[in-house]
C-alpha cells in the first residue's frame, strides 16, 4: 500500500455577516465535508473567515499560501455582482496565472439548476505554489461547483509539483503522476 500525501488545504470564507458573528458559516464546513468525502488523502485544514474587504482577503490568501503552505485554497463568498463582492479581484491581484476554465466550468454546471449562475464571477489561479479556487457562498452551489472542478485539481497540483491527490472515486484517478 502506497503512503498517501497529506494535502494542505486552505478554506477562506468571505462574509461580512459570518465575520461579525451574525450567523455561523456553513459554506466553509461544506467544502471541508466535500474534500473528506472525495479525497482519500489525509487533510491538513487551515480555515479562516474574513469580511468582504479586498485587503483582508488578499492578506488571508497570502497567509494560507505562504505561511500555511496550502497546496489548495478554496474561497467561498464574495463572487456575485454586489458592491462588496470583491473575492475575484483579490484573487486576481495575487495570482501569477489565471485559470478561467474553472469559473467557466462552475457556471456551466450551475446554470441548469440556477439561471442566475451567470451572475457569479468565480475564478481560479496560481499563486506561489497554490491553486486558488473561488466558490460561491451558497452551500448547495458549492456542491455543484466542486463536482465541476474536482477532476482538474489533481492535474493542476501535479503541474505545480504539489502533493498527489487520490480520489475515492477510482474513475477520477486517471492521470499519470511523475515519480517524486
Amino acid at each position: 500500500m502506497t503512503r498517501l500525501d497529506i494535502i494542505s488545504v486552505g478554506i477562506l470564507t468571505v462574509s461580512d455577516r459570518a465575520f461579525s458573528g451574525q450567523y455561523q458559516d456553513s459554506s466553509g464546513p461544506k467544502i471541508i465535508h466535500l474534500l473528506r468525502q472525495q479525497f482519500k488523502n489525509p487533510l491538513k485544514i487551515s480555515y479562516l473567515v474574513v469580511a468582504d474587504e479586498r485587503s483582508r482577503i488578499t492578506n488571508a490568501l497570502r497567509k494560507l499560501a505562504r505561511q500555511e503552505k496550502c497546496s489548495l485554497i478554496f474561497t467561498t463568498g464574495g463572487t456575485g455582482p454586489g458592491k462588496r463582492d470583491v473575492t475575484p479581484e483579490a484573487t486576481e491581484t495575487l495570482c501569477t496565472k489565471i485559470l478561467p476554465g474553472f469559473g467557466e466550468a462552475m457556471r456551466r454546471a450551475s446554470f441548469p439548476q440556477t439561471p442566475t449562475a451567470i451572475l457569479s464571477r468565480q475564478t481560479a489561479g496560481i499563486y506561489n505554489k497554490s491553486l486558488l479556487v473561488n466558490f460561491p457562498g451558497n452551500p448547495e452551489a458549492i456542491t455543484v461547483c466542486f463536482a465541476a472542478v474536482m477532476p482538474a485539481l489533481s492535474d493542476c497540483l501535479e503541474v505545480l509539483d504539489g502533493p498527489e491527490i487520490i480520489y475515492r472515486d477510482q474513475k477520477l484517478n486517471t492521470h499519470h503522476h511523475k515519480e517524486k
